[in-house]
């Protein structure tokens, strides 16, 4: 440890002081990130063997977690910083699929504090400081494959102060509004931000804004989209299908068959419960890093995943973070796909910047009965108001609590045999509503 602040001396005080230090909490730009970054030596190359940078609107956590295990099953040690968290801020940084330890944090925390008081000071806020404190945690391991996900928007955020080795688009789709605007052309502008000039570019999506490709094309990225230079199918037995380029087919073809056998083709993968779009733009891009995959791998790695509160079942709870219409009508795809239950109950809580008449209105077909929950802090919405929204509707929620917590004791006594319960909204009320139901880590 390089510093030793009795103010400062666990993890608890270091985001403590990290919350109230700058004065707004997010602030988009990476001037300042990137003097602090440069004053800490993190480079692409610091990080690890090869860096993935992986953007997108929703499926960006799951697309992380399948190059993470993909990679592990590979042989190949990982790092990977997401956000946020469930539970505990540990869970931002993995080693090898494991959450760092407070030492590591805060070690991060204090190289940080100092480099940026080193010279000029420079005001970061909570976010950045955290993504710079994980980059040290990554560059002190240097694994093989560092994956970085972006958290709001790309261009701006603080992870694209480091130039990937490989770019992953996932979706594009109104969130963030507030500050990424309601402008898809826009939005998809700043994703495009990620991009590096020649360097490979993973779009798993089969529907992008002009602005993807117009950026694409202006930094000569080397580009492989879903559905042309990638793809899956599902096979009548619920297993998959999925072929892409090896790392030596590098140029996008308008005739993937024609490759010449620069392709890869595996059948008979196992359904890793996440979406296939993101478990086809993983394989692509661990591909794109340089590695042989291995179809006996890949099969260990799709059976194996797993990702907290991305329709996480818990008995006869299901739990994902779906926070907007496409990805709350994802899980309702999946959920519809099931035997119907006599009764799925929808416990739901929505911060207020969020749309949660869309995210409702997606949800609609596959719930029976609903619970609003309140959540609190400078951007919650109350329960009494999500249940307003639900009015709106027609719908009557069965109850109205002041927390996710709260929620998940009024639904357990009340739960008969057989009946579902999907938690939803927001990555707080999926986090709340597992310490209420006995998850503490």
């Amino acid at each position: 440890m390089i510093h030793d602040d009795s103010e400062t001396s666990t993890l608890d005080d270091w985001l403590s002081r990290l919350e109230h230090q700058h004065p707004v909490a997010i602030e988009l730009g990476l001037e300042r990130v990137a003097r602090v970054a440069e004053r800490l030596g993190l480079t692409a190359s610091a990080l690890g063997g090869r860096v993935v940078t992986v953007a997108g609107t929703n499926g960006k956590g799951s697309t992380v977690a399948m190059i993470e295990r993909l990679a592990r099953t590979h042989g190949l040690s990982t790092a990977a910083y997401t956000s946020p968290h469930l539970i505990r801020y540990n869970e931002r940084l993995r080693f090898d699929g494991e959450s760092a330890d407070d030492a590591t944090l805060i070690d991060g925390f204090a190289r940080v504090e100092a480099a940026r008081l080193d010279g000029e000071p420079v005001s970061l806020t909570y976010f950045e400081a955290g993504t710079l404190a994980a980059m040290v945690g990554m560059a002190q391991r240097r694994a093989d494959i560092a994956i970085l996900e972006v958290g709001l928007g790309g261009r701006l955020d603080a992870v694209n102060v480091i130039d990937t080795d490989v770019a992953v688009i996932t979706t594009i789709a109104h969130d963030h509004a507030d500050f990424l605007g309601d402008d898809l052309d826009g939005i998809g502008h700043e994703k495009a931000g990620i991009l590096r000039a020649a360097r490979p570019a993973v779009l798993g999506s089969r529907v992008l804004p002009a602005s993807v490709g117009e950026r694409l094309e202006a930094l000569a990225c080397s580009s492989y989209w879903l559905g042309r230079s990638f793809d899956h199918r599902l096979g009548d037995d619920g297993r998959w299908s999925w072929w892409g380029a090896n790392a030596s087919g590098m140029e996008e073809r308008a005739n993937p068959v024609e490759t010449g056998g620069s392709r890869y083709e595996f059948d008979s993968l196992p359904d890793p419960g996440l979406p296939l779009d993101n478990a086809a733009a993983a394989l692509q891009a661990l591909a794109l890093c340089g590695v042989a995959l291995d179809p006996a791998a890949a099969v260990t790695a799709f059976a194996s995943v797993s990702l907290t509160g991305r329709l996480q079942w818990r008995g006869q709870w299901c739990l994902d973070v779906a926070h907007n219409h496409h990805a709350a009508s994802y899980v309702a795809d999946r959920l519809a796909s099931r035997p119907h239950p006599p009764r799925r109950i929808a416990l739901i809580g929505v911060l207020a910047d969020k749309d949660a008449d869309a995210l409702v209105t997606a949800l609609m077909p596959v719930v029976d009965a609903w619970v609003a929950v309140g959540l609190t802090g400078p951007r919650g919405r109350s329960g009494e108001a999500l249940a307003e929204c639900l009015g709106e509707r027609g719908i009557t929620p069965e109850a109205v609590c002041d927390s996710p917590a709260a929620g998940v004791q009024w639904l357990l006594p009340r739960l008969t045999d057989g009946e579902e319960v999907l938690v939803c909204g927001s990555f707080h009320t999926v986090g709340e509503a597992l310490v209420g139901l006995g998850d503490a880590s």
